[in-house]
């Protein structure tokens, strides 16, 4: 990219990144913002995000014994927790860091409290996210483990 085309990009909010990471980022959003349609992982994001969300709808339909929901209903926490991930880092990088890699070091000015407020909820949305895939996912584990201990008992 040269010096000229650098110049006139608009510049990437750092505060705008934390929130779109926080409220669409499962879906890729936030990657699109910072690097542009043609960012080749932001248009991955989407696929195991819904691939997650078909997996609550199987189980929402089926009941908690199918097997295809408990493998793919963990890829939508992950892809949560990812998010929520970006976010953090995104919101906690430094202005003058943020500027230097995103703006071409022209100043974006101070992010303020709106960012903090973005990695607090990333903080809190993540966590909660990450340890009920962790639940969910052991649970399934011991439950099947279980029913296979009895089948082999009879």
């Amino acid at each position: 990219m040269s010096s000229s085309s650098v110049a006139s990009a608009p510049l990437k909010s750092k505060t705008i990144a934390t929130w779109l990471a926080l409220s669409l980022g499962s879906l890729g959003l936030h990657r699109l913002y910072l690097y542009g349609f043609s960012d080749r992982l932001a248009w991955l994001h989407p696929w195991p995000t819904l691939l997650g969300l078909y997996g609550v709808q199987r189980m929402g339909e089926l009941g908690q014994d199918d097997r295809s929901a408990w493998l793919l209903i963990p890829l939508l926490g992950l892809m949560l927790v990812n998010a929520m991930i970006c976010g953090i880092v995104y919101g906690l990088t430094s202005d003058e860091k943020w500027d230097a890699v995103h703006n071409g070091s022209r100043s974006s000015g101070p992010s303020g409290w709106a960012a903090i407020i973005g990695v607090v909820a990333c903080v809190l949305i993540g966590g909660t996210c990450l340890m009920s895939t962790i639940a969910f996912s052991a649970q399934r584990y011991f439950e099947s483990q279980v029913e296979a201990a009895q089948e082999i008992s009879q």
